[in-house]
């Protein structure tokens, strides 16, 4: 069956190893991939996902050591949200605590417990208590226990002037269903997808619109199983929306099109193949800076720039 859902979350950080040590750190999430920003090879790209880096559980920054605070406002996705499991909310709830991880208190969205926090650089995230992904494989580094560990994405929030063009998009084009509504919350469900299977829309009228900086979210990505899958979603973009998508970029671990939906959040389709094994052993998924062919003949000049990292 195809699986479609989210496929990536990539936002702006600010200094790298602040960014690596809260996400393998504190969250626990494996780092599968270090590159570079393709368009800005000064700059880190950091890939945080589950053992394997499967869709549905990769969370990527650009991280810039001097990056400008973003703001929140319409036109961006508003909180990413990860699964842990149902009994592991309250093992979260101590460890933000004992972290210093400003957090808030623990409420219930359409019927499940959720903790929202915001990372160092105030991108909102949350945690979803899920009944029944115990035995669901989990990362460990050993200070998470396996049973209390992050199951991949849940659902991301969009924060949208109106909602109704935003969901057409989600409906048509990516294969979700609107399921529930809650006060300004709209859920829409991805069929029986377990990984980042949700969006929810909070239709916010007149709100601002956001501004780019540290602590927000670049674009959001979407999977599609094949080039050919892909390739069906541009022509319905352009044919049910007028929506014009850019051509295919290589990513090497996935490739991508993008295109800006009606209220004006950057929005990808990513194909699932090839993964990030494709270029390291998956034993050893993160651990050597990893280039695009292209920018390798410029390794030891972008080596001398990136800051370091341990």
């Amino acid at each position: 069956m195809i699986q479609n859902g989210i496929h990536h979350v990539t936002a702006i950080a600010g200094p790298a190893q602040r960014n690596l040590d809260f996400y393998t750190r504190v969250l626990g999430l494996r780092l599968v991939k270090k590159t570079v920003n393709f368009d800005d090879p000064g700059t880190y790209h950091f890939y945080y996902g589950d053992e394997a880096g499967q869709p549905g559980t990769i969370l990527t920054f650009f991280p810039w050591e001097h990056a400008a605070p973003g703001q929140l406002g319409t036109g961006e996705t508003q909180e990413t949200v990860f699964r842990v499991p149902e009994g592991a909310i309250g093992y979260w709830t101590h460890r933000l605590i004992e972290k210093g991880v400003a957090h808030e208190a623990p409420e219930k969205r359409f019927g499940e417990t959720v903790v929202a926090f915001k990372d160092p650089d105030g991108m909102r995230l949350a945690l979803v208590a899920v009944p029944g992904i115990e035995n669901e494989p989990a990362w460990s580094t050993g200070e998470i226990p396996a049973e209390h560990a992050i199951r991949g994405f849940h659902s991301a929030s969009l924060l949208v002037r109106e909602a109704a063009p935003t969901g057409a998009i989600l409906t048509d084009i990516y294969g979700f269903t609107e399921i529930a509504r809650e006060g300004s919350l709209i859920r829409y469900k991805a069929g029986d997808t377990a990984l980042g299977g949700i969006i929810d829309l909070r239709e916010v009228g007149n709100f601002p619109r956001g501004r780019s900086g540290a602590g927000t979210v670049h674009h959001i990505a979407f999977r599609a199983a094949s080039d050919a899958v892909q390739a069906e979603m541009v022509r319905k973009l352009a044919a049910n929306h007028g929506i014009r998508a850019t051509e295919q970029k290589n990513r090497d671990y996935f490739r991508a099109v993008y295109f800006r939906e009606p209220n004006g959040i950057l929005f990808e389709i990513a194909t699932d193949d090839p993964g990030f094994a494709v270029d390291e052993p998956a034993a050893s998924l993160g651990q050597a800076l990893k280039l695009p062919r292209f920018l390798e003949p410029k390794r030891e000049k972008i080596e001398a720039v990136l800051p370091k990292v341990a």
